[in-house]
């Protein structure tokens, strides 16, 4: 799909942006939480480097924040910007859902790189691309005491990365080479995420019917 050569400098700038995106939404999330600075950093860099440190451990990888300290860097100054500019945003809340989409669609073409530069199969690839996009933002929501985006009743967040991947498959699939594949993973998980988040998509939700009047009682 990547040509080899391709792959190392791609990922890198994947992480790069991804890293930014996403630190930018942990540090939103400390302003609504009232941390601070310090508080502001740990979440930023905890969003910005949850997913892909998952990733890069799970396919045997150098970890990409200890490979290039650079990325920790990037991510405190994302934090410290928000800390001194978080209070002219109209709504912090909205301005970070969109900053996750983004960053979503940043970061799941990200772990298809990182699969694909190690060889992996198309189920390690699905697998390590919708966990370097969610892992860091559930992490985030849950030390911030935060209902989840991942676990928004019906919304289209594991979902937009996993058919994200899906597209990046099948463009390789159809024989796409380059950056199409990745291309295409962003669009496709963007578009779905923007439309949950936009227009209500959604998926159907489980509802527990009630019992029947005469079905039978069950002891215990």
């Amino acid at each position: 799909m990547i040509e080899p050569a391709d792959i190392a400098l791609t990922l890198r700038l994947l992480d790069y942006a991804a890293t930014v995106v996403f630190a930018l939404t942990g540090a939103l999330v400390a302003s609504r939480s009232q941390l601070d600075i310090v508080g502001f950093i740990f979440i930023a860099c905890l969003t910005a480097v949850g997913g892909g440190t998952l990733r890069d451990v799970l396919l045997d990888r150098p970890v990409f924040w200890m490979a290039d300290p650079l990325v920790l860097a990037l991510a405190s100054g994302a934090a410290v910007v928000v800390f001194f500019t978080a209070h002219f945003l109209e709504s912090r809340y909205a301005a970070m859902r969109w900053l996750d989409a983004f960053a979503l669609a940043i970061a799941v073409p990200a772990g298809v790189a990182a699969a694909l530069s190690v060889g992996a199969g198309w189920p390690v690839v699905i697998v390590m691309g919708v966990m370097t996009g969610c892992m860091g933002g559930l992490m985030r929501d849950v030390v911030c005491n935060e209902v989840p985006l991942v676990l928004r009743q019906g919304e289209l967040y594991v979902t937009a990365a996993f058919c994200g991947v899906g597209a990046a498959l099948l463009a390789g699939l159809l024989g796409q080479t380059g950056l199409v594949p990745l291309l295409a993973c962003a669009v496709v998980t963007l578009v779905l995420r923007a439309g949950s988040m936009a227009f209500g998509w959604r998926l159907p939700v489980y509802r527990s019917a009630p019992p029947r009047p005469d079905a039978p009682k069950r002891d215990g």
